[in-house]
This record gives structure tokens, C-alpha cells and sequence, in this order.
């Protein structure tokens, strides 16, 4: 991990998103915390994580998110070259969705 943001404001804040409770909490915490384009261009981001990991191509992945290539791009590279914080994320997405179902 970056050394670069580990900073007790940074701990702060993801102490303050392991708070919340709910889906509704959220919205709540992240109208306040984020202008409505930032919160927009993290769940693209996430969207287009989920794409790539389902092997949709670039094109694809623009027309239906509306994400430039070079949004595409860095997702890309954070998939396979970051700390793999979306994989975690989606294993933990899958396991619940499973438990969900049985």
C-alpha cells in the first residue's frame, strides 16, 4: 500500500465508512463526504472493474458505463498490477451473494 496516503486523516475517514450500517447510511455519509461527480466517477470506476473481470471489452465497457479509455485503462492496470483491493471486494460480493441464495 502507498505510503503516500496513509495519513491519520485518511484513518479517520475509513474508520468513519467502516461505521456505517447500511446501504441507506451511505448514500447519507457519501452525499455529505463526496460532490455528486466524484461519488459518480468511483462507481463507474467499480463498474467498470466488474466489467473488465467478466472479460468485456474496452468498447463495450464505454458504451455502456460511458467511461473514457483511459478511465478503462487505469482500472485495468490497478486489476492487475494494484493491491488487489477489487478482487477482495468482489470475492466478499460473491460469497455473500451465495449465502444469500442457500
Amino acid at each position: 500500500m502507498s505510503r503516500k496516503i496513509r495519513t491519520e486523516a485518511v484513518d479517520s475517514l475509513f474508520d468513519a465508512v467502516l461505521s456505517l450500517k447500511s446501504r441507506e447510511e451511505c448514500y447519507t455519509f457519501f452525499e455529505d463526504v463526496c460532490t455528486i461527480n466524484e461519488l459518480l466517477s468511483l462507481s463507474q470506476r467499480f463498474e467498470v472493474a466488474k466489467m473488465l473481470r467478466d472479460q468485456k471489452t474496452y468498447l463495450e465497457i464505454a458504451e455502456k458505463t460511458g467511461a473514457s479509455t483511459a478511465t478503462i485503462s487505469r482500472v485495468n492496470r490497478s486489476l492487475n498490477y494494484g493491491n488487489d483491493g477489487y478482487d477482495m471486494v468482489f470475492e466478499r460480493l460473491q460469497a455473500g451473494a451465495e449465502e444469500s441464495e442457500s
